[in-house]
């Protein structure tokens, strides 16, 4: 059985519940630009991973199953009998995981820049990094994750941007990020999408290397109900750079989809 941690979470906005659920070493306030209009459509929860923000850190080692666990948590905190839910990355692994678990209590699914169907290719080169943090260090490593997660022309127009999303990262606890990432690394979602029933949006960056667009074709393949949208010219750090855009494709597609 799945040990439960009680994570910080906020709650803002009127109109159906929609639960965010972020990736590896960030924190609530990465849906800061799409809280605006979230805000509009949604009573918007958004809560921090265990050992994240200020959300209490986990004794030992965890899985998917625990963080599925953290989040069911926080729904029954939150009161609200089933939701919307919408992740990015790890967190576009922990929503279907949590949809396929409790089924009953998810309204529809934002699958956000995140990976299923890799190859040996792109599994060798996610592990790639991992080993490479585990060897040299995390900040060692974050130069090159940068250009990974942002578009130049952001890099260039948003250093102080850019500079909070490195320190954020730095600021996690070690044990904790790698722990994380080897969950994003190591999760295969292939052998049970096809279960995950709610209607589902699949979004991603045009360049996004280890979430790319052709994985995520096989993601909206796979699920039952499904749509899929590429936003161009973007790269992993799709809330940061373009998080309204992501609150509208969002909107539209609850309002496409409606409660039966």
């Amino acid at each position: 059985m799945a040990d439960v941690i009680d994570c910080e979470f906020s709650v803002q906005g009127d109109g159906p519940p929609l639960f965010l659920i972020h990736g590896i070493g960030a924190a609530r306030n990465t849906w800061a630009k799409a809280l605006p209009i979230l805000t509009d459509h949604f009573t918007v929860v958004t809560y921090d991973l265990r050992g994240h923000g200020t959300s209490p850190l986990p004794e030992g080692p965890f899985g998917l199953d625990e963080l599925v666990a953290d989040l069911e948590r926080v729904r029954e905190k939150t009161g609200f009998k089933c939701a919307h839910f919408a992740g990015h990355s790890l967190g576009g692994m922990i929503g279907p995981a949590y949809a396929l678990k409790y089924p009953n209590r998810v309204n529809s699914l934002g699958l956000l820049s995140t990976a299923a169907f890799r190859t040996k290719e792109d599994s060798a080169k996610v592990w790639g990094v991992v080993h490479a943090m585990e060897e040299k260090g995390i900040p060692q490593v974050l130069e090159t994750l940068t250009a990974r997660w942002f578009t130049d022309e952001f890099i260039a127009t948003h250093r102080e941007v850019v500079a909070n999303r490195l320190k954020q990262v730095i600021g996690t606890d070690p044990d904790v990020f790698l722990n994380v990432f080897r969950i994003y690394a190591g999760t295969e979602m292939a052998s049970w999408l096809q279960r995950v029933t709610a209607p589902s949006l699949v979004l991603t960056g045009e360049n996004d290397g280890g979430c790319n667009p052709r994985l995520n074709r096989l993601i909206d393949q796979a699920l039952p109900n499904s749509e899929l949208f590429i936003l161009p010219k973007l790269k992993h750090s799709i809330l940061l750079e373009a998080g309204d855009r992501v609150a509208e494709h969002l909107c539209r597609f609850v309002a496409d989809n409606p409660v039966e």
